[in-house]
């Protein structure tokens, strides 16, 4: 194996810290906002470290009392975690047969990237005639038809990246399976499946966090309680007179830790599907 000189080591690991803490520094300068009262984030010079920790924040927010920010934080993550939930699920439902006929059939192939194109459009060009197909179908402000609007987003991502994980499959593996006598349901679930996991819960990851994310559908297709997700209501605590931002702060590193658990969660298989791809059998 070849063998790194010491400068070319001592490089490498110099970037791969510098790499760590500029994507690090804005998650910790959140964490310490949140914790650090009005006073600290106002003086001047500005208090890099608290000097009393303040988590009365993180209990004004998680306190799901009527008519509160906690309440209407609560509400909100409750409706994120659905709204997401659901997306993720109907894109892996949608993505999975359209990505395995794409990979095997690749004459249709220009009908994937026909679908992706529409990434191309600014989600404005398309805000009227989502807005008027959910007033007709009566899912204005419901979680269901944000998660319908969601959908069209998530399935063409999906279905693009699971096409690189059916594509690294040999072909030969279900052929061999068909000429056993398996059908093409039984192809599909006891081998091709399983071999795509790894890339199928690295799509499902970023699915999730597409949904997680977006603000503007939410913003626009929502009106309360009853749908209103954490980005909007974040936009909310800051849409007063006068902002809290250690509130704001705080509201931010709450909404951050189910991707995080979530990601870490799946650190594994993420990894393997990320490689996968890039692997031929």
């Amino acid at each position: 194996m070849e063998r790194r000189s010491l400068t070319a080591t001592i490089f490498i690991h110099a970037f791969a810290l510098l790499l760590a803490a500029i994507i690090v520094a804005p998650v910790v300068w959140l964490f310490v906002m949140s914790i650090s009262s009005t006073g600290d984030l106002t003086a001047k010079p500005l208090h890099w470290w608290p000097e009393t920790v303040d988590l009365s924040r993180y209990t004004r927010l998680l306190t799901a009392v009527a008519n509160t920010e906690g309440a209407a934080f609560v509400a909100a993550l409750f409706n994120s975690l659905r709204v997401a939930g659901m997306a993720t699920i109907a894109a892996l439902v949608v993505a999975i047969p359209s990505a395995w006929a794409v990979s095997r059939t690749p004459a249709v192939g220009w009908s994937l990237y026909a679908v992706i194109a529409t990434y191309m459009l600014p989600p404005v060009a398309l805000a009227v005639p989502l807005y008027m197909a959910l007033a007709a179908l009566g899912l204005l402000n419901t979680v269901y038809g944000l998660a319908l609007v969601y959908l069209t987003i998530l399935a063409p991502f999906t279905t693009w990246l699971l096409k690189s994980g059916f594509d690294s499959i040999p072909r030969e593996i279900e052929s061999a399976a068909m000429m056993d006598g398996a059908r093409l349901d039984q192809i599909l679930r006891l081998i091709t499946l399983p071999l795509a996991a790894p890339v199928m819960a690295t799509a499902a990851l970023f699915a999730f966090l597409l949904a997680w994310d977006e603000f503007f559908y939410a913003l626009l297709f929502t009106s309360d309680l009853r749908a209103k997700t954490l980005t909007v209501a974040i936009a909310d605590l800051a849409g007063g007179r006068v902002s809290d931002y250690g509130l704001i702060a705080t509201a931010g590193v709450l909404a951050a830790l189910p991707p995080v658990l979530i990601g870490l969660f799946m650190q594994r298989a993420l990894i393997s599907g990320l490689t996968q791809g890039g692997v031929k059998g």
